[in-house]
């Protein structure tokens, strides 16, 4: 870590780099030995283009709220009396109060401080979570932001940190991309089944070169360079366009409605007409 000091106090700093600000869900600071500079951090992964759906009423056509029941007497549950549980038993559970769990909650530290380094090609990609996209969150600190990064990328390290995130400690793993760093958190060691317990299973199948070679041909016809349009959500585009279309018949049909509620005259008959039927009206009794 002394001689990694030494190399971040003397690598070369470039000018080009650019602070941009951007909306970040959590900021504090990237630490590394004797280099820390303020960073902002952001999820990789956005939901709000997602199209989302309310639970409505059918017949009124209003949205509905949640209840929760209790289980045994079917009686609404006030949400003053709504508390966490853990059942320990079948049918047994402890109940705990906001006060115990907020004791045991991990503080939410600020800063990101690099433990240590491992070769980026040594990490399965199965350990992987949730992706996140760091910045430097001040001019000042984009100085020492490239450092840190231009020192990972030239050496083929990833950096390993913990962080709290949701009251929860997570390992999480930084690597240079571009101009920034994606922070990674990682996946828990009881969450990761081991492979070997299942594809070992597999029993040993005899393939030929004869067998390979049409297949080969099948994948060079096919391959492709990367594209996101290969995990585009179709279903989304089909409820948009659904959406689209039945909010132009309801508003097509609200004004059906209200044209059909105005007030329309009935018989219209002009003065001139009446007059002339007053008058041949009154020949008629004269003779």
């Amino acid at each position: 870590m002394e001689r990694l000091s030494r190399d971040l106090l003397s690598f070369p700093i470039s000018m080009e780099t650019k602070f941009l600000a951007r909306q970040a869900f959590w900021k504090g600071y990237l630490k590394l030995s004797l280099v820390t500079c303020p960073v902002a951090m952001t999820p990789v992964v956005s939901g709000s283009e997602q199209i989302r759906f309310h639970t409505v009423n059918r017949k009124s056509g209003h949205r509905v709220r949640s209840q929760y029941f209790d289980a045994e007497t079917d009686k609404a549950v006030a949400e003053d009396d709504e508390a966490k549980g853990y059942e320990v038993e079948e049918g047994k559970l402890i109940v705990f109060t906001d006060k115990e769990l907020e004791a045991v909650a991990l503080e939410s530290a600020r800063t990101i401080d690099i433990e240590t380094f491992v070769p980026v090609e040594s990490i399965d990609w199965i350990w992987y979570d949730r992706p996140y996209l760091l910045v430097p969150d001040d001019k000042v600190g984009a100085e020492a932001f490239a450092v840190i990064r231009e020192a990972m990328k030239s050496t083929n390290m990833a950096g390993i940190a913990r962080l709290v995130i949701a009251n929860r400690e997570r390992a999480v793993l930084l690597r240079s991309r571009d101009k920034g760093i994606v922070v990674w958190t990682l996946r828990y060691g009881d969450e990761v089944r081991d492979a070997a317990d299942y594809f070992g299973e597999i029993g040993a199948a005899k393939i030929t070169e004869k067998t390979l070679k049409p297949i080969r041909k099948a994948i060079a016809k096919d391959t492709a360079a990367w594209s996101p349009k290969f995990s585009h959500d179709q279903l989304q585009d089909r409820l948009g366009k659904l959406i689209k279309k039945r909010a132009a018949g309801a508003k097509k049909s609200a004004k059906a409605k209200q044209t059909s509620t105005r007030e329309t005259p009935g018989n219209v008959i002009s003065i001139t007409d009446a007059l002339r039927a007053s008058l041949a009206k009154e020949k008629q009794k004269a003779r």
